[in-house]
């Protein structure tokens, strides 16, 4: 009787011991959900290495099942909820899908605001930091990035000018990207990137604001004829905010030494290196255009300045919007332009 009460302690320390090694140990399987195909550069080039570099430095305990195309269910502006009320562990996402939720860090979706997607991406990093993590609750976000910068893609208009571009219909990304298009004269029709090239085929839109970066991947180089650009050094028309946000609670149910993996990962140089990813991806996606026999119109300096004097509201209508919820929009926008003079130069 007397061994029995001696080694009861001791087995059930063991157990306990056993279990803390199992928990410390234990492996996890992320599901990561996107809205863009497989072979897009959000999971070719950003969520597919980012995944295998988790997977490495923590000794393959940490894996990912990766859902493209909305396979988890639900619609591109869901995304960011379906990372908050955790239907998915992580989402790389366009939070702006929702209209009027991120007015704080849509900041950086004004037009002519950003030159490159790296020095944007650090930039914005930042911001979100500062200024807009409230927007973000329920969240932990791993990277925050903007895209190349949006061009114009037509079926059969040349636009150079503004006159060129009054009265067409145009895809817009997001509010933002709506208010553009209408300062510049042309009608906006608001939908996701993968719903563009099948509007532009059936005459639903004579085109769109996208990216180089996706006009391949969505194939929009196969149905329009004509794109718009600006020049080298010039800041592009406009952007798209993006961010790999991951469900909080899953975050912290991780042990520390998988954390401490997934932060090495993520931040301002995770959020620059997408920025890369996405600078990266112009030309191939110039190329696809252009070896088509389409044709690139580039604005001349004078017609950008143009441009720009067009647009000028849609700031001035941002800033009453964060006004209204009790923000400085003032100093959120100089905010946002200090951090983009000292890293998108």
């Amino acid at each position: 009787m007397q061994i029995r009460k001696t080694l009861t302690p001791v087995l059930a320390a063991t157990a306990l011991a056993l279990g803390a090694g199992s928990a410390w140990a234990q492996d996890v399987t992320l599901k990561v959900h996107h809205f863009l195909a497989p072979n897009a550069t959000s999971q070719k080039l950003l969520l597919g290495p980012w995944c295998e570099k988790l997977g490495k430095e923590s000794n393959n305990r940490i894996k990912c099942q990766i859902y493209p195309a909305m396979q988890l269910g639900g619609t591109p502006p869901q995304l960011f909820d379906q990372a908050k009320d955790g239907v998915a562990d992580i989402v790389w996402t366009v939070p702006t899908y929702q209209a009027g939720r991120f007015a704080k860090s849509e900041v950086f979706e004004l037009p002519f605001m950003i030159k490159s997607a790296e020095g944007g991406s650090r930039a914005f990093w930042e911001y979100v930091q500062k200024n807009s993590l409230d927007e973000f609750k329920g969240t932990k976000i791993l990277m925050a990035h903007v895209h190349d910068g949006a061009e114009l893609h037509f079926a059969n208009k040349s636009v150079k000018t503004l006159e060129d571009i009054k009265g067409l219909k145009v895809r817009a990304p997001t509010r933002i990207g709506t208010r553009m298009l209408s300062a510049l004269g042309a009608t906006p029709i608001q939908m996701p990137a993968p719903q563009v090239q099948e509007a532009i085929s059936k005459g639903v839109v004579d085109g769109a604001s996208l990216p180089w970066e996706v006009v391949p991947g969505i194939k929009v180089h196969e149905v329009t004829k004509f794109h718009t650009e600006t020049g080298p050094g010039q800041r592009k028309m406009s952007n798209t905010i993006f961010v790999v946000a991951m469900n909080e609670a899953k975050y912290n149910s991780l042990p520390a030494d998988l954390k401490k993996v997934i932060d090495a990962n993520s931040g301002a140089e995770a959020s620059s290196w997408a920025g890369r990813v996405w600078d990266s991806t112009i030309e191939p996606g110039r190329k696809s255009a252009t070896d088509r026999g389409n044709v690139v119109n580039v604005l001349t300096a004078a017609e950008v300045q143009r441009w720009e004097k067009a647009t000028e509201g849609v700031a001035q209508d941002w800033l009453k919007d964060v006004a209204a919820k009790g923000a400085d929009g003032k100093q959120l926008l100089e905010s946002a332009k200090a951090l983009l003079n000292q890293y998108d130069k």
